[in-house]
């Protein structure tokens, strides 16, 4: 179980890492962080959809005679002041135990899951995770972990920030890219020490860019088969350029976009540009594989 700051995961196999039969694969949209995610508190109604999402996790397991249980928590939970009440909640009601994960730990889950899946070369690749509440960087090859950071600045967390109005305006997207230069220079830092070949998509937000790029073409984006997905580079910032112009009402009558993000959506698009254009990226690939399928691979030993 990946329990992120928008969406609570549920992954349930067996065999190992590399070889592996998928169950049950499910993502509930829980919004754990609406309302309170600058605040430091999960909200009343948040903390109720949580614990409702992990009693019906807790009857899949039962329902599947699982026999191991990882339940990872992440940004939204660890920066909470409730965030133990919550686990020590589920605990009680469902006696799953929920394990919180700094960020250091966070993106060498996301590091391992994306080494699994096949997705690194000799060559450097940056990884990008953009979560709710925080956003993991890892540079690495399909030999080692190089650098790995994370930042709180999930999208969840900038949409509260600089996503006032709809559209967002363009003093909004000016201060926005303003605050991630301040933020990020470790980012530039390390990138100027360690070339980078492609930059690598973790799942989320790059998954809704592949599929509305194929959509957009007429093609079906199936991502029980797309485990990769090379994008574009004019097709891609086509994309991220369309849905931070659009409005609330645009984005909702757009087929593609999951309703958890149909607004975080744009502050993770002008994220994605701001690192591109920054970086100079030019080659950015989707990968499906990310923490859930990290921890996967750490508890078959691999």
């Amino acid at each position: 179980m990946d329990l992120g700051t928008n969406t609570f995961h549920l992954l349930i196999v067996d065999g190992n890492v590399g070889n592996f039969n998928e169950i049950v694969h499910l993502q509930e949209p829980v919004k754990l962080g609406e309302g309170g995610i600058n605040k430091g508190v999960i909200q009343p109604a948040a903390f109720e959809r949580g614990i409702k999402t992990m009693h019906h996790f807790k009857e899949l397991l039962l329902q599947h005679h699982v026999q191991q249980v990882r339940a990872i928590a992440t940004s939204a939970l660890r920066s909470a002041a409730n965030g133990e009440d919550f686990i020590s909640e589920v605990k009680a009601q469902t006696s799953i135990a929920i394990k919180i994960i700094d960020g250091d730990a966070e993106a060498g889950y996301i590091y391992k899951g994306i080494k699994a899946a096949g997705c690194l070369t000799g060559k450097n690749s940056l990884i990008m995770d953009i979560g709710g509440g925080s956003v993991e960087f890892i540079i690495c090859n399909n030999q080692e972990l190089l650098w790995k950071q994370s930042f709180e600045i999930g999208a969840a967390r900038l949409m509260d920030k600089f996503h006032r109005t709809d559209p967002i305006p363009p003093e909004s997207i000016t201060a926005l890219n303003i605050y991630l230069g301040d933020i990020l220079p470790d980012l530039f830092a390390t990138t100027a020490n360690y070339p980078i070949d492609n930059m690598i998509g973790s799942s989320g937000v790059f998954e809704t860019y592949g599929g509305l790029i194929e959509a957009d073409k007429g093609n079906k984006f199936d991502l029980q088969k797309t485990k990769r997905y090379d994008f574009k580079q004019d097709e891609l910032l086509a994309v991220t350029e369309k849905l931070i112009q659009s409005s609330h009402q645009e984005r909702l009558a757009t087929k593609g976009i999951p309703p958890v993000r149909i607004d975080m959506i744009v502050t993770a698009s002008i994220l994605t540009r701001f690192v591109m254009e920054r970086l100079g990226v030019e080659k950015v690939v989707m990968s499906t594989s990310s923490l859930k399928e990290g921890v996967l691979a750490e508890m078959v030993g691999q």
